[in-house]
């Protein structure tokens, strides 16, 4: 078990947002060779520790096929549809709205331009008097 693994809990919440919905495609087709909490638990697994998906440990199923199903949610847009939910969640349960009405957005941390400007990526130049000693050391040489 490691420590980026899903309790019973968070499994409970989240297998009925992560499992395949079947309308507009016939109801049959192969079982799964992996269950989905073993899936679940390697993304998480790669998301929280960073590793790439060829060094998922081996009591993992094959990280093909949990890259194949990772990248099959995020081109679903269930990442963002888990996320957007549990939020929700989080916001009710602490007596608010679903939403927010109000967004601060503080100067500190909104990326503006580089201080510095255009002048900061200019090639730095080396003074004129190291010029003239190279130069001094040059004639000397000859």
């Amino acid at each position: 078990m490691y420590p980026s693994d899903l309790t019973d809990s968070q499994r409970a919440k989240l297998e009925p947002m992560l499992s395949e919905p079947v309308e507009g495609r016939h109801a049959g087709g192969r079982p799964r060779k992996y269950p989905l909490r073993q899936v679940t638990n390697a993304v998480l697994y790669a998301v929280k520790t960073g590793c790439q998906w060829r060094q998922l440990p081996v009591d993992f199923p094959p990280w093909q096929t949990v890259y194949q199903q990772f990248r099959c949610w995020r081109l679903r847009g269930t990442w963002e549809g888990v996320s957007r939910s549990l939020r929700e969640q989080g916001r009710k349960a602490g007596g608010r709205g679903p939403t927010p009405t109000v967004a601060i957005i503080d100067s500190q941390s909104a990326k503006t331009a580089l201080k510095g400007g255009a002048g900061v990526m200019t090639r730095a130049r080396r003074s004129k008097g190291a010029n003239d000693t190279s130069r001094s050391i040059r004639k000397a040489t000859y």
